[in-house]
């Protein structure tokens, strides 16, 4: 059908204006750069390939933990960029800055007061983490005061074990004031004690530490906490453990009887932003790394979410309650992001897609009869100017006349699937009754 037909000069629009095609134009190419940036989406990497994580002193128990990660997730093509740090809240620092690179690290429990606005959440509670105090000489020490006035070692700066001790030691009216209060790394401290320019120390990590090992083994006196249960009242972040006798030697039976110690709790830490799958890489290599059972814990006790500190990130709390995502159980870690992540994007454009499917041979069957409904409308709009005019000149009869054949002969010309052939000739009919009207006109002027 012509752009614009003389035979539909009733109901014809008039052509496009240049505004609206502009308008149309500009329309097609905003349109265009939506799908292109849609499409650079999908085809952009699943998932970033290298977590950095920040752990603690180099022969730490954080960096012990760490180093058993990472060739976990790199079963899964991740890479575990291990950086070192003074401690737990040396850690806290750098994950709490949103514009550093770390994402991933681990704190102790009761170093820090975490606010809203630190944007962490809480992984997993991974391992207890047991608070020793050693100290020289002959007298039994199993209360914080009996250390009143004595030189105590209680860890370096920057480490959840600095901020323990001396709220530990506070509670038991030991302070700065009254008690010489010294900074030192676990092996300065160990020294100072053997020869002597030490009475008392604190030490955090794992009995199987060498650290641990090595003071176990030693003429040095491990402090039984006496008044554990009132501590852990005032401090909710520790836990009452028991270290079992003969734990350290079944044949030399060290120690001698059941050690009473408190422990922080080491929790794995992420920015809210990680990526999902990878918070679930991390909780199954934490299940890998602290599942088993050791002197404190049965198998099994670790990893959980024992710990309100942080926020619990959704993806932990689904993993505890019903595992890894189903794609991630029987599709290798890549395929599975890869489909997760285009699903996520492709979905509604599938959603689109299908509907656009089902709405096409409507639209086309519209398409079609709307070449039929302009003559229909140029049809009515001539029968009711007839109707409308009762006595019509011979002129008017002539220019109807005119305009039926008109419209007959371009009805004539449409070109339509052969299944709307009874729509072509219904509206012959419908030219043939109008016809009629105006032959019924013409005889009144006669």
């Amino acid at each position: 059908m012509p752009r614009h037909n003389p035979a539909l000069h009733r109901s014809q629009k008039a052509p496009m204006t240049p505004g609206r095609k502009r308008f149309l134009v500009i329309g097609a190419i905003l349109l265009i750069a939506a799908l292109g940036w849609a499409l650079a989406a999908v085809l952009k990497p699943a998932i970033q390939r290298t977590i950095v994580m920040t752990t603690g002193a180099d022969n730490g128990i954080y960096r012990g933990f760490a180093d058993r990660y990472a060739p976990l997730l790199k079963r899964d093509g991740i890479t575990l960029d291990i950086r070192s740090s003074s401690g737990s809240v040396e850690n806290y620092k750098r994950l709490q800055d949103p514009d550093s690179e770390y994402e991933v690290g681990f704190i102790q429990s009761g170093t820090t007061r975490p606010k809203e606005t630190d944007d962490l959440q809480t992984i997993a509670a991974v391992s207890y983490e047991p608070i020793w105090v050693f100290y020289r000489g002959d007298t039994i020490v199993n209360r914080l005061a009996e250390l009143r006035g004595k030189r105590i070692a209680i860890g370096v700066p920057g480490s959840g074990l600095l901020n323990v001790a001396q709220v530990l030691l506070s509670y038991s009216g030991v302070t700065g004031d009254n008690t010489t209060l010294l900074e030192m790394d676990a092996a300065k401290a160990y020294q100072d004690l053997e020869n002597g320019t030490l009475d008392a120390a604190f030490f955090i990590g794992r009995p199987d530490a060498s650290m641990q090992q090595t003071l176990l083994n030693s003429n040095l006196k491990l402090m039984s906490f006496a008044q554990a249960d009132a501590l852990v009242q005032k401090f909710p972040s520790l836990s009452k453990i028991i270290f079992p006798r003969a734990s350290t030697s079944i044949v030399n039976d060290l120690p001698q009887t059941d050690v009473t110690l408190l422990a922080a709790t080491a929790l794995l830490v992420s920015k809210d932003t990680l990526h999902p799958a990878l918070a679930y890489l991390l909780l199954e290599a934490a299940k890998t790394v602290h599942g088993g059972e050791d002197y404190f814990t049965p198998r099994g006790e670790f990893p959980n979410l024992n710990t309100d500190e942080f926020p619990i990130s959704d993806e932990s709390t689904r993993y505890f309650k019903s595992g890894r995502p189903f794609l991630q159980r029987y599709l290798p870690f890549w395929l599975a992001s890869f489909i997760e992540r285009r699903l996520l994007i492709l979905l509604p454009f599938m959603a689109l897609l299908i509907g656009l499917l089902q709405a096409l041979p409507r639209m086309a069957q519209t398409r079609i009869k709307n070449r039929l409904v302009v003559w229909y409308r140029e049809i009515k709009s001539l029968e009711d100017e007839i109707w409308r005019s009762p006595q019509p000149t011979a002129d008017q009869i002539a220019q109807w006349r005119e305009e039926i054949e008109s419209i007959d002969a371009n009805a004539s010309q449409i070109r339509m699937p052969q299944r709307y052939f009874q729509d072509v000739y219904a509206l012959k009919q419908a030219i043939g009754v109008v016809r009629e009207r105006i032959s019924q006109a013409a005889a009144k002027v006669q």
